[in-house]
C-alpha cells in the first residue's frame, strides 16, 4: 500500500523511487532475499493460518517453498474483502496479484516476499524437471485468483453445489499446485486432493460465519482518521440450504447463534464436507490395498490433469509410492476433520466452536499411520 506524503527534496525522492522501481523486477534474488521471503510467509501463516503452518512441516521439502508461498497468497486474497472499503479497490488488488503472478512466471518477479519465494520454487522445479508442470501451476494459480475475485463481495452461494465448485477452484486447486511443485504426477492423488479440497473449502466457509456475520469495522488512515468501513455483515451459507431450513440472513446478523435454523443449515453443509472426507478415506484405503479408487474422478479429462493419465493404469507399487511421497499434502483432511469434530461437539453452532489443542498430535499420528 502507498500513502500520500508532503515531502521536501522532491527530486532526490523521485530519484530514489525510480531506483527502487528498477530494482522491483529482477530475476536475481540472493539467498538472503529468499530466506527473508520464507520467514515472512512463515510468520503470516503462523498468525493467520495456523493449520497450514502445522501442515507445512509434513509437506516434502521439494514442495515446501511453493506451499508456503501459495498458502500465504491464499491468506492475502481471503483477507481482501475484509480489508478494503469497497469492491473496486479489491478488484485493483486482485489485478495487482494477477499481474504479479504473470511476472513471476515470466522470470521477472517483483521484490515482494510471496513473489520471491514462489519464483524460487518455480526455478527449483524447472531445474529438477525441465519445467514440464510449470504451465499447469500458472493456470491453477490464475484460476485461484479469478475465483477469489468473483467472490469478493461475500454474497451467499446460490446452492451447495456452487460452494463445492468454489472449493474445487480454491482449496483443491491449492493442493493440486503443491503436488505439481514437488512434482508428483498422479491422477489418484489429484482425485484425493479434489475431495479433500472440497471439504476444506466448505469448512473454511463454516469457520468464517462468526467473523463475516460480525458488524463492519472502521478503516483508519495513516493519521488515524476514519476513511471508510469494511464490508457489511455477510453470510455465505448456500441459499438452497437456508431456504430449506427457513434461515434468514438478517436473523443471523441480529441474533447470531440464536438465529432460528442456523444450526440446521450448518449441519447440512457440514455433512457434505464430512461426506467428502469419508469418500477420501475409503478411496485411500482402496488404493493402499492395491484396489481401484471405487469411483470415477470427475475432473479426470481436464487438460491440467492429463499429465497424470498414465497413473490410471499404474501398478500397485507406483500408487503406493505416490501415496507415501505425497501424503503430507493430504493432511489437509485431518485439519478439516478436526474442525468438524469440534463443530459437532458444539451442536453445530459455529459461534461456540472451541480452539483445538489436539491438531499437532493428530497430524503427527496421521502421517505416521498414513491415515486421514
Amino acid at each position: 500500500m502507498y500513502s500520500l506524503r508532503t515531502v521536501g527534496n522532491g527530486v532526490k525522492r523521485a530519484h530514489r523511487r525510480a531506483h527502487r522501481l528498477r530494482r522491483g523486477v529482477s530475476t536475481k534474488h540472493g539467498a538472503d532475499d529468499v530466506n527473508q521471503a520464507r520467514q515472512y510467509c512463515l510468520n503470516q501463516l503462523r498468525h493467520g493460518d495456523y493449520d497450514a503452518y502445522l501442515i507445512r512441516h509434513f509437506v516434502p521439502s521439494s514442495g515446501r517453498d511453493a506451499y508456503d508461498a501459495l498458502r500465504t497468497l491464499n491468506l492475502e486474497l481471503a483477507r481482501l474483502p475484509e480489508t478494503v472499503s469497497n469492491p473496486a479497490i479489491g478488484r485493483f488488488r486482485m489485478q495487482f496479484w494477477r499481474d504479479t503472478i504473470n511476472n513471476v512466471f515470466a522470470g521477472t518477479p517483483p521484490r515482494e516476499p510471496i513473489s520471491i519465494l514462489l519464483h524460487n520454487a518455480i526455478q527449483s522445479l524447472t531445474a529438477r524437471t525441465g519445467g514440464g508442470s510449470v504451465g499447469s501451476l500458472k493456470f491453477w494459480l490464475l484460476r485461484l485468483i479469478s475465483t477469489r475475485e468473483r467472490h469478493m463481495e461475500n454474497k451467499p452461494f446460490p446452492t451447495l453445489a456452487s460452494l463445492e465448485d468454489y472449493s474445487e477452484n480454491t482449496y483443491a486447486t491449492l493442493m493440486y499446485m503443491t503436488l505439481g511443485a514437488m512434482p508428483l504426477q498422479s491422477v489418484h492423488m489429484d482425485h484425493l486432493a479434489s475431495h479433500i479440497g472440497k471439504a476444506c473449502g466448505i469448512v473454511a466457509t463454516l469457520r468464517g460465519i462468526p467473523v463475516l456475520a460480525a458488524p463492519s469495522q472502521q478503516i483508519r488512515g495513516p493519521a488515524g482518521q476514519g476513511v471508510g468501513s469494511t464490508r457489511g455483515p455477510a453470510l455465505l451459507l448456500p441459499l438452497d440450504v437456508m431456504a430449506e431450513v427457513g434461515l434468514k440472513e438478517e436473523d443471523v446478523f441480529r441474533y447470531g447463534p440464536n438465529a432460528e435454523g442456523l444450526q440446521d443449515a450448518v449441519f447440512q453443509v457440514a455433512t457434505r464436507a464430512n461426506d467428502h472426507l469419508i469418500t477420501a478415506r475409503e478411496m485411500l484405503k482402496n488404493l493402499r490395498a492395491g484396489k481401484a479408487p471405487g469411483h470415477d474422478y470427475e475432473h479426470q479429462e481436464e487438460p491440467e490433469h492429463a499429465h497424470a493419465a498414465g497413473a490410471l493404469h499404474g501398478g500397485e507399487e507406483d500408487t503406493a509410492a505416490d501415496v507415501r511421497r505425497g501424503f503430507g499434502v493430504l493432511l489437509e483432511a485431518v485439519a478439516a476433520g478436526d474442525y468438524l469434530t469440534r463443530l459437532e461437539s458444539a451442536n453445530f453452532d459455529p459461534f461456540s466452536v472451541k480452539s483445538s489443542w489436539k491438531l499437532p498430535w493428530s497430524l503427527w499420528r496421521a502421517a505416521k499411520r498414513l491415515e486421514i
